[in-house]
């Protein structure tokens, strides 16, 4: 898709000015309404606070049954004492399984977070597990006791490790239980896999809700982001909206028929209100909040350009640089609306050379593409850019950028600045979604 009314030419990408789609100054006031922030790239550990009271939340809660439990027993002291290592080392734990979470499936699927977050849950209770028995030995005996009487009609008093049996007509019979790490190698495993197992369970009753918070989390955004998205399209529409009734608009186009009406230039006279015609029927059918073809975007900004070669027939030049296979890329309705407006307003107005306005497009990868608006004088090194007073707010173009970004997040770029060479421009980078082409 190569269209030209001098010949074509592809746009040299050029070094610009520190000017970038979050700030700096930019050549357009076409629209008044404010920049809505838009929902950033998310950064590790971006939700460790949501994190951190998850985790404490959950450790409160256990430890408040350990004291429950405690305050039911005569040594409720020591029984505290004992839990508080296995506490901490599970909120340790817990914190590193958030870690393996965040780094090693950060922007992954929901699938990978979960099996990530199931591994790491394994682990933990493994480590939680081994915590226990290496902190068994030592740990203080608690003193309360339990008494009761078997059916054999022993009296069974248990003290810690002390059991001792009382029998009647025989003396008390003592025993004294070992503890797990005097146990054999195989007792020992057989208590450490029960360990972890119940321990299992916690961790991944923690991992569930933080990543069942998360997914909350991340729908939210998208819901921002949409919301973003249609909000920056109606903004879109209403600046269109705002061309078509812009009385000065109105008036240079009329002005424009009426002086080939006067010089009986019938068929230029007839051209211009057709192309009028298309380019009102176009920009109010369209839905803005949609996408479109880059060749339906193009095609409306030809309706919208080939007015004003007839008020600038001399300073005026357009070239269409698309490269083949591109001309189907999906991208926000309306989205080179005001780059062109913003071309024509401070490029071609303010200046009495003749200015190129060229609308490029390459691919970067087979996944992404490099969309341009371009506009240089032609003739001379200084730049119609360079000459115009750059007095505008920088509202529309950045809100060009902000809405690129809530429709693409951040597989899209969005930079524009005056050029070195002379001119000034604009430069987009975006996924390739092909679309249907018409016809």
């Amino acid at each position: 898709m190569t269209g030209s009314t001098g010949g074509a030419v592809r746009a040299r990408p050029g070094k610009m000015d520190a000017i970038t789609s979050t700030g700096g100054r930019a050549s357009d006031d076409t629209l008044d309404e404010p920049v809505r922030p838009f929902t950033g790239p998310r950064h590790l550990f971006d939700d460790w606070q949501m994190a951190a009271k998850s985790i404490f939340g959950f450790w409160l809660f256990y430890g408040a049954t350990v004291v429950a439990r405690a305050l039911l027993s005569g040594d409720a002291l020591t029984t505290i004492q004992n839990r508080a290592v296995t506490i901490a080392g599970g909120i340790l734990l817990t914190f590193l399984v958030y870690a393996a979470i965040a780094i090693v499936a950060r922007d992954g699927t929901t699938r990978r977070r979960a099996l990530v977050a199931v591994v790491a849950s394994v682990i933990a209770a493994s480590a939680e597990s081994g915590l226990l028995l290496l902190s068994d030995r030592w740990q203080h005996e608690p003193q309360d006791g339990m008494r009761f009487q078997a059916r054999e009609g022993f009296v069974v008093i248990q003290k810690g490790l002390q059991v001792r049996i009382e029998r009647h007509a025989f003396e008390p019979l003592i025993l004294t239980l070992p503890k797990i790490s005097e146990l054999d190698g195989h007792d020992v495993f057989r208590v450490a896999a029960d360990a972890a197992v119940v321990w299992l369970f916690f961790f991944a009753a923690w991992s569930s809700f933080y990543l069942a918070a998360q997914a909350q989390r991340d729908a939210a955004g998208a819901r921002q982001r949409i919301a973003e998205a249609e909000s920056t399209a109606r903004a879109a529409q209403v600046r269109a909206l705002r061309y078509q009734v812009n009385p000065h608009f109105l008036f240079n186009t009329l002005n424009s028929l009426s002086s080939l009406v006067l010089a009986d230039r019938t068929v230029e006279a007839e051209a211009m209100i057709l192309k009028l015609s298309a380019f009102f029927r176009s920009s109010l059918t369209l839905d803005p909040t949609a996408d479109v073809t880059l060749a339906d975007e193009i095609a409306l900004q030809q309706h919208y350009l080939g007015i004003e070669m007839v008020r600038f027939p001399t300073r005026l030049r357009v070239e269409v640089d698309v490269e083949p296979g591109l001309e189907t890329a999906l991208l926000p309705a309306l989205l080179l609306q005001p780059i062109v407006e913003n071309a024509i307003k401070y490029g071609v107005s303010a200046t009495r050379e003749r200015v190129v306005l060229t609308i490029a497009a390459r691919r970067l990868s087979t996944t992404s593409l490099l969309l341009t608006v371009t506009n240089r004088s032609e003739g001379t090194a200084s730049s119609a850019a360079k000459e115009a007073p750059i007095d505008g707010t920088g509202t529309g173009l950045v809100n060009v950028c902000a809405r690129l970004k809530a429709r693409f997040g951040d597989a899209s770029t969005c930079t524009f600045g005056a050029l070195d060479e002379g001119g000034y421009e604009v430069r987009m980078t975006m996924p390739f979604e092909p679309g249907l082409a018409n016809g």
